[in-house]
């Protein structure tokens, strides 16, 4: 009678032909390359950055990287601390050094003195983030403003209204083709296809009403655009060489990080309260200043998180519902 293998016995077998080895590596590959695509390419370059640091460290301190070894992370870590970064930074450096001892083979769990360590660094240090000025409706008219009528003043008043009111990241907005848009009676709908929440890319469509006033209407300021640059089809927004002449290259999220400091500047506002999330704050703060409900605000920001998205309207309601209010 023939045994049927079984788990058990299949973990107890030790030797493994070489030709079956062979034929498995390029599964093995296959594996080793998902991965690595599990993170976001962001992510992944990040974590790149902290893993070399990590090293660097090690081969300063005559230590060496592999295989892991707890206190020579915890120390790191400390060190990085030593240095002034924020919790966020030690935090991602963290995950980092992690990522990067799983796919070298090794079974890295945290260990928990490392953990105790990490709890220690936010109470000594504060996890609360730097809170930058959000873009609010009067920001976003001032701003906007400044903008003139040749093909830069275009695409950034397009950028900026697309942005603001579809409530995108930065990284999401300069992400859109052309093939992502529809212009529809009622306004525009886009698809996102991929964003911070999305990585697997199941897709989101938005819709973007048309504004009373065309001078921050996104449709109206995309069409706009899209006529003047001749773009009908690939990346929507892109860069403009020295001769105003624009460039197959798709912007960078910088890109949009450093359009609103100029913008903001021009304005007469100071530059250094603004960042490239000061557009999706803004259009957060600003619908929640209307009495907007936070689920709705919620659909167009993307947010799953109610905790989250409550941090983005929070201030803009500090007085408008406050126990304190009308008591004296």
């Amino acid at each position: 009678m023939t045994t049927k293998p079984t788990s058990k016995t299949l973990a107890r077998t030790e030797v493994v032909p070489s030709e079956a080895l062979a034929q498995l590596e390029p599964l093995a590959k296959q594996v080793r390359e998902l991965i690595g695509e599990a993170k976001s390419p962001r992510t992944r370059a990040a974590y790149k950055g902290d893993w070399a640091r990590f090293e660097l460290w090690c081969t300063g301190h005559g230590l060496s990287a592999l295989p892991p070894h707890p206190e020579n992370v915890a120390a790191h870590l400390a060190d990085l601390a030593n240095e002034g970064l924020k919790v966020s930074s030690i935090e991602r450096a963290l995950a980092g050094i992690a990522f990067y001892f799983r796919a070298s083979g090794f079974d890295w769990t945290t260990p928990k003195g490392v953990t105790e360590m990490m709890k220690g660094l936010r109470r000594r240090l504060g996890v609360r983030p730097t809170q930058k000025t959000p873009a609010v409706d009067a920001v976003l008219h001032a701003m906007v403003a400044t903008f003139g009528v040749d093909l830069r003043g275009l695409r950034n008043r397009a950028l900026f209204t697309v942005g603001w009111v579809g409530a995108f990241r930065r990284s999401d907005v300069v992400s859109l083709d052309v093939e992502d848009v529809r212009f529809v009676p009622e306004g525009l709908i886009v698809l996102l296809r991929r964003s911070k929440t999305d990585q697997e890319g199941e897709g989101e469509e938005k819709g973007l009403p048309l504004a009373g006033n065309p001078a921050v209407c996104p449709v109206r300021s995309l069409r706009a655009w899209l006529q003047a640059s001749d773009i009908t089809t690939g990346p929507i927004f892109r860069a403009i060489n020295a001769q105003g002449h624009v460039r197959d290259a798709r912007l960078s999220d910088r890109s949009v990080a450093d359009f609103i400091k100029q913008a903001a500047l021009a304005a007469g506002l100071d530059p250094s309260e603004f960042s490239g999330h000061s557009l999706r704050s803004g259009f957060a703060t600003t619908a929640a200043q209307h009495g907007v409900p936070l689920h709705e605000i919620m659909s167009q920001t993307g947010h799953k998180s109610e905790r989250v998205a409550r941090g983005y309207v929070r201030h803009a309601t500090l007085f408008q519902r406050n126990a304190a209010k009308g008591l004296l």
